[in-house]
């Protein structure tokens, strides 16, 4: 009897337990399908994604030595006969140059697989919507985060670095055009690729630190272990947030502007050419800053160590204050972007002139606010540019922005060297900030693209038209609830920017063309 007398309240326990973990599933339930606190939870995955990539992609960098010293006892036991002959017959130079050129491979390797495999990731992001191929990404960079972590030779460092580029092709691209669709008005957009500009720029600046810590306390391993596991919490956050196999709205979704056409529209042409020469100085100094700095300034292992972990701060005060002006006179961000290119290009050709590391840092700082400046302003142009000119679906678009970055990256290991071996390294400098110099006026071209009248594409006429299928019927409700009142048509008076309109009645918030400048 003592002892049915002492069930019957602990059942009563576990029956209050269970109806209040209910009644909060229930409650995160109804906060997760809040647009608001959606779009945030999405910006957070995301920025994880880009921060993940970034870190996995620095991370080697500290802990290439110790898989160099294990190639290294593993040829001299295995051939030393053999790499005595080369040494004699090709010189005391050979050794360390086949290395140089491994690392290269190495760490250009993931931009050439992106490079190749964004245009195909962009039509299928546009195909299947943003969901789906972040996931898809999110996935393969953990297994390839899982291959570094088992890596014991060199053919499974490629592969698992390649890999990593593919991955990337699918999530970098689809995480920015999610945040791009997600957030349609123009300042909260720039915020928002403003954040995720500071995530990547934290991402590269926390990876060297990160592993280096973690590989000589706790092994090689745990690094790439550490980052599998951030990466697995990224999709099942995915999973539940976004329900990528659950959507509904995917089954009408208009057919967005092939890859091909956007490649040759003028304007996209310039924003992506300013994207590959703006990161071009970063691309090409990286691999090359540190033997520079032994050699001129008998700089320490620390100093090349900490080379660019100063430069974080300017980039981030760069993405600030272009999200505060993009506000402010949203008009000028051809200016913006022009600006940060003549900074680039100033920093990159004074750099040569430095002896010291603490001159060292004003070039790079200036080098790393530029292209804040550049990043921040030209993102969300592009999105602007396919919302006016084309079909309101971006993962083409930010696939050429992938592409763009891609093709700095990929020459970067590559090309560098060479440069500086038969050139210099000041001409090396000289060139690239020449290049940004140049670069600047073309744009002006861009001037005028705020005033913009949006086109009448297919998603418009969609709305338009009336609910004839599943995506549209969606689309009609979710515009009903927000209970917005249509803008009048003719609302672009001359081509004022303030009064700046979509012409096109039963506008809705969710449609991305849809914008006023002050």
């Amino acid at each position: 009897m003592a002892t049915e007398g002492g069930a019957g309240p602990a059942k009563s326990a576990v029956e209050k337990l269970s109806y209040a973990m209910g009644e909060k599933t229930k409650q995160l339930g109804t906060a997760m399908q809040d647009v608001h606190r959606q779009r945030r939870l999405i910006l957070v995955i995301v920025c994880v994604a880009l921060f993940l990539d970034n870190m996995l992609y620095m991370v080697i960098v500290p802990i290439m030595p110790s898989y160099l010293t294990k190639w290294e006892a593993r040829e001299s036991n295995a051939s030393g006969a053999n790499a005595s002959w080369a040494k004699s017959v090709l010189g005391p130079g050979y050794p360390p140059e086949n290395e140089d050129i491994k690392i290269g491979l190495l760490f250009a390797s993931k931009a050439i697989l992106q490079l190749l495999v964004n245009p195909l990731s962009g039509t299928f992001i546009d195909r299947v919507g943003y969901d789906i191929p972040l996931l898809i990404g999110l996935t393969v960079m953990f297994l390839s985060t899982i291959i570094f972590a088992l890596a014991e030779n060199y053919a499974t460092l490629f592969a698992a670095r390649s890999l990593q580029g593919l991955g990337s092709a699918f999530a970098d691209t689809s995480g920015i055009a999610m945040i791009a669709d997600k957030y349609t008005e123009e300042s909260e957009r720039s915020r928002a690729l403003g954040i995720a500009l500071a995530f990547i720029s934290f991402g590269s600046l926390v990876a060297p630190p990160f592993g280096g810590i973690l590989h000589q306390f706790a092994g090689r391993r745990v690094p790439f272990l550490v980052l599998a596991c951030v990466c697995l919490l990224d999709c099942l956050l995915l999973l539940t947030v976004i329900k990528p196999f659950g959507s509904r709205a995917r089954e009408n979704m208009p057919v967005g502007t092939p890859i091909q056409r956007l490649m040759i529209d003028p304007y996209i042409a310039v924003v992506a050419g300013a994207l590959t020469t703006c990161n071009i100085p970063l691309a090409f100094l990286e691999p090359t800053i540190a033997t520079w700095m032994k050699k001129t300034m008998g700089a320490s292992e620390w100093e090349m160590g900490v080379t660019w972990l100063p430069a974080f701060f300017p980039h981030v005060l760069g993405v600030y204050i272009t999200v505060k002006l993009a506000a402010k006179y949203p008009h000028l961000q051809w200016f913006y972007g022009a600006l940060g290119m003549v900074i680039i290009g100033a920093s990159s050709c004074t750099v040569p002139a430095c002896r010291n590391f603490g001159q060292l840092i004003v070039p790079l700082c200036g080098i790393c606010f530029g292209i804040a400046l550049v990043d921040t302003a030209l993102l969300p142009t592009l999105a602007f540019l396919v919302d006016v000119r084309h079909v309101s679906v971006y993962g083409s678009v930010y696939a050429i922005a992938d592409i763009s970055y891609s093709l700095a990256y990929a020459l970067g290991p590559i090309v560098a060297s060479q440069i500086v071996h038969s050139l210099g390294f000041v001409q090396l400098n000289l060139g690239m900030g020449l290049a940004n110099v140049l670069y600047a006026p073309v744009l002006l071209f861009l001037k005028n693209v705020c005033q913009m009248k949006a086109s009448h594409s297919e998603r418009n006429i969609l709305l338009e038209e009336g609910p004839k299928g599943l995506y549209d019927t969606i689309k009609m409700e979710e515009r009903k609830g927000k209970g917005k009142t249509p803008h009048p048509t003719g609302g672009m008076q001359g081509n004022s920017v303030d009064s700046y309109h979509r012409d096109l009645t039963g506008a809705s918030e969710e449609d991305s063309s849809d914008y006023e400048y002050s």
